[in-house]
């Protein structure tokens, strides 16, 4: 799979589907933005995927953005999933590119099913950002993580790689083919739920357990731009 975002409009409805609304308690994360589908927070134009974070007033939120998913459209067991992006900053802004098992059988449920952070990144720190995994047992503010940071360079002002390489009994994680953290099932301390099919999400976030409000300093629009996603088999 792979979409180089080449032909102007809306994402490929082939590929990618929305979230719309606020989620569950802000979908879990106590997030202020309302997700739509609006070309005014999601459209493909310059040979990219933009995503526009405005500060606004939108059904009963102060925040619109956009959340992409390949759920039902996409979705594979282990390989490298990679995506070359520009990040948005600012205090509160919360972008990611990550990775969800299926839950299309509605039995299972987070984080039984499993999902795998490639990028995140909190707003206010523009140079670092984080891959993670969350699983039964290790999901939350106990996720396994770990950080990664640029010297001399921030993720807002260009574009990045951020990638995973996925198999049984491991992931890898990288920035720009910089291999900077593996974890395997013995980094666990639970279940290792990470042998089923998994699909994509991006999406920018507003608020939230994890970066905070934004405040005065947090320049709006903000954009995220994503020059393309790329996903290789593991055989």
């Amino acid at each position: 799979m792979a979409d180089e975002f080449d032909l102007p409009g809306t994402p490929d409805p082939a590929v990618w589907g929305y979230d719309i609304g606020t989620g569950q308690n802000g979908w879990g994360n106590n997030e202020l933005q309302y997700y739509t589908d609006r070309s005014e927070n999601i459209i493909v134009e310059d040979g990219m995927l933009k995503f526009t974070v405005r500060q606004e007033s939108f059904e009963g939120s102060n925040y619109t953005s956009a959340r992409v998913l390949t759920r039902g459209k996409f979705e594979q067991k282990h390989g490298r999933f990679e995506a070359r992006i520009q990040l948005p900053w600012g205090q509160g802004i919360w972008p990611a590119f990550w990775l969800l098992g299926d839950d299309s059988n509605g039995t299972e449920v987070w984080p039984q099913i499993g999902e795998i952070d490639i990028m995140e990144n909190r707003g206010q720190e523009p140079t670092i950002v984080g891959g993670a995994v969350h699983g039964p047992g290790y999901s939350g503010g106990t996720a396994i993580s770990k950080p990664y940071e640029l010297e001399n360079d921030r993720f807002d002002t260009g574009f990045h790689v951020f990638g995973v390489e996925w198999g049984e009994n491991y992931i890898n994680y990288y920035v720009d083919d910089v291999l900077y953290n593996q974890i395997t099932p013995a980094d666990v301390p639970g279940e290792w739920v990470f042998n089923d099919d998994f699909y994509i999400i991006m999406n920018v976030a507003v608020g939230g357990s994890y970066v905070g409000s934004p405040n005065a300093s947090t320049v709006f629009p903000q954009e995220m731009l994503v020059d393309y996603v790329r996903v290789y088999s593991a055989e």
